[in-house]
């Protein structure tokens, strides 16, 4: 059901200002937290005792105590003291898991421990990086992880769902460009359209400063199991490409449960760094994009679940993307089941090389 071997998102890093997080990934509850030294800790949200969830009790120090009877467990999941007895039981400890910061986000790995390697972490650094701004939130979405990644890599729907946003009218459909999808080492999946010479949507517009005719391009990049990005340049139609408005929007999607999904989002652009007015206003608009893919991604996932069926009925021509993503993920899925060791190296999101994301493809 989930790729366990691969690091997701826990949370933002600014999250982990609060004493602790209690967060739900791969159906698995679970208490985060950052120590005083600046240690991550990712345990069982679950006192070993009588069960009761850690996040029902409180932190002290750099323990988290069981709001029960007391019991503390250090960010090793270690229980450090129970009251009323010096000796400590050895089975009082609590399961964890490997966590690391990197990016602005706090990455988890829940399957085997020894092949968690940081290394691993897809490179996303433009989310905290010189000459990048970043407008970034979160949505639960009441949906499955696969549907957000159909979502994603489709980005035709755009005229429909985010008319009043970042789609065009019908006039110039995005379904009316054709998609080049390639696949890369097995993992990777890449939808690419260039949409030139077409009024700029509102979101667009507002990127611009002022309506206009623009060339648009946008690439959508997924990674297995459920890493996406969309890379997205516009520039008024009278200016050459290399003047163009970048933007890396991050849809960083983290399973809760089998029917319920984490996505942490960011739209980092490489324009107009300093204005604080359109950072907050592109996190507006964002925001209600998404608030749009979640109506409609949860009233999918209610149907799918009335009709009893885990994949859509009909494909067509516009599933490319979404169809090979799916393939490489059961493919993974196998792969992981037979060898419990199973890992793949991420390739990069977008080529080395400089300004690729200038370049037509």
């Amino acid at each position: 059901m989930f790729i366990r071997n691969t690091w997701y998102v826990a949370g933002f890093e600014h999250e982990f200002d609060e004493p602790f997080i209690s967060r739900r990934i791969l159906d698995v509850p679970l208490v985060l937290y950052r120590t005083s030294q600046g240690v991550y800790s990712a345990m069982d949200d679950c006192c070993p005792h009588r069960l009761l969830p850690l996040s029902k009790g409180k932190r002290v120090g750099d323990d988290m105590q069981c709001g029960y009877h007391g019991m503390c467990f250090s960010a090793d999941g270690a229980c450090t003291s129970v009251p009323g007895q010096t000796n400590i039981p050895a089975a009082a400890r609590v399961a964890t898991y490997p966590v690391q910061a990197r990016h602005g986000f706090v990455w988890i790995w829940m399957g085997d421990a020894g092949l968690a390697d940081p290394g691993l972490i897809p490179d996303v650094h433009w989310h905290n990086s010189p000459g990048w701004a970043s407008s970034q939130g979160y949505h639960r979405i009441e949906a499955h992880y696969t549907l957000l990644n159909d979502n994603l890599l489709d980005l035709s729907h755009e005229t429909y769902v985010h008319s009043r946003t970042i789609g065009n009218d019908e006039e110039e459909t995005i379904a009316a460009y054709t998609a080049k999808v390639t696949v890369e080492q097995d993992s990777l999946v890449r939808a690419h359209r260039e949409m030139p010479n077409i009024e700029a949507p509102p979101f667009f517009a507002l990127v611009i400063g002022h309506p206009c005719r623009i060339n648009r391009w946008q690439s959508a990049i997924h990674l297995v199991p459920s890493i996406n990005l969309t890379v997205v340049g516009v520039h008024p139609v009278e200016e050459d490409r290399t003047e163009a408005r970048i933007g890396h929007v991050l849809h960083l999607l983290t399973p809760e449960s089998p029917g319920s999904t984490h996505y942490f989002w960011a739209f980092v652009r490489n324009y107009r760094l300093d204005d604080a007015e359109l950072t907050e206003g592109i996190r507006k608009a964002s925001s209600a994009t998404f608030d749009e893919d979640k109506e409609v991604l949860e009233i999918q996932q209610q149907q799918m679940v009335r009709m009893n069926t885990s994949v859509p009925n009909v494909a067509i021509k516009l599933d490319e993307a979404p169809v090979r993503a799916r393939r490489l993920l059961e493919q993974r899925l196998k792969h992981e089941a037979e060898d419990s060791r199973y890992v793949v190296a991420p390739p990069p999101l977008v080529p080395e090389h400089s300004f690729a994301v200038l370049e037509e493809v």
